[in-house]
């Protein structure tokens, strides 16, 4: 992939700094970067401590006032980067935004991961513009323009490096999946904007390193966000949100198994015993968290259920839904 992508990033981001930073990575990356590309700073992580870790890791040792994280995966085009840089630097209450991401595979569709900004709705299940579950539209520009949305992907964030140290940087418990949805949600709890912006596109491979298809994922996907919940929901009675949630994830897992993937059923058992095993953890996680929140800010927050609007009203795609049930 570094052979892959790397080329374009060099191409389309001259006059900023471009670093890889290596997971303890056990093939011939490094010595290839050294070989071929001995302009690009290299920043070599002593093990693999996961998507969180490592980047907190690496980015403490980059001075910048931005940082753009970007995935190996990622094919970017000419300009991507200048908007967004503009129009934060014209608007300081933005901490972080995202370009529009489309697939690499079909460059007409949007991808999973971010598509045309993030948002979430009142149980915590996360969604885009673009793509609800594992529903993708195409793009016809029916989301370009700039809009403040609730998270943006870690496939590609732009954020102020300031705000990323401020507010902890990634929680390196999640180790992948969704800590920069957490990241993004604690920026809220301070009262900042997350943003998309159209203007800005890329394209994402998407399960480069962990395919959809794998249990591993989906038990990433569903222990993290039992910890996203934890520490940022205050909207409301954590409590009986909880065991609303331990119901949902439930028929979550009795629809797998119907579907005949067992595995993918035994990911969610496992995810939640991991998930009580740091429930002390997270708690306190939380209580540290709840005496920071002092201007939530909940734009892109969804008031409904999204799992009711796709599973039972049958809503495939965002413009579908009431632009009124959303702060």
């Amino acid at each position: 992939m570094l052979k892959q992508f790397l080329p374009s990033v060099i191409q389309h981001s001259v006059g900023s700094k471009i670093y890889v930073a290596d997971n303890a990575s056990t093939d011939d990356s490094v010595s290839f970067l050294r070989e071929t590309y001995p302009e690009i700073q290299l920043i070599l992580n002593n093990e693999n401590n996961g998507f969180s870790a490592g980047y907190n890791a690496a980015l403490k040792q980059i001075e910048a006032e931005y940082y753009i994280l970007l995935n190996s995966d990622v094919e970017v085009s000419e300009g991507w980067i200048e908007p967004i840089i503009e129009m934060m630097d014209s608007d300081k209450q933005i901490a972080a935004c995202q370009p529009k991401i489309l697939s690499y595979h079909d460059k007409k569709m949007f991808e999973y991961a971010g598509a045309a900004g993030g948002f979430i709705d009142k149980d915590g299940y996360m969604f885009c513009r673009g793509r609800i579950f594992n529903h993708f539209e195409k793009d016809e520009g029916q989301y370009d323009g700039v809009k403040e949305i609730f998270w943006a992907s870690g496939a590609c964030l732009f954020i102020r490096a300031e705000l990323f140290h401020s507010a902890g940087g990634l929680d390196d418990d999640f180790f992948a999946h969704m800590e920069e949805i957490d990241l993004c949600w604690r920026l809220k709890n301070r009262g900042y904007r997350i943003v998309f912006n159209a203007r800005s596109i890329v394209y994402h491979v998407g399960g480069g390193t962990l395919s959809k298809n794998n249990p591993t994922k989906t038990y990433l996907n569903f222990r993290n966000n039992l910890f996203l919940l934890t520490k940022n929901y205050h909207q409301g009675n954590y409590t009986l949100k909880m065991i609303y949630r331990m119901i949902l994830d439930g028929l979550a897992g009795i629809k797998f198994l119907l579907d005949g993937h067992p595995d993918h059923s035994l990911a969610i058992v496992k995810a939640h015993f991991s998930f009580y095993g740091k429930f002390r953890k997270f708690r306190a996680k939380r209580r540290v968290i709840k005496k920071q929140v002092s201007n939530f800010n909940p734009t892109g927050q969804f008031k409904k259920s999204i799992v009711f609007k796709y599973f039972i009203g049958r809503v495939r795609t965002f413009s579908e839904l009431n632009q009124k049930d959303f702060y």
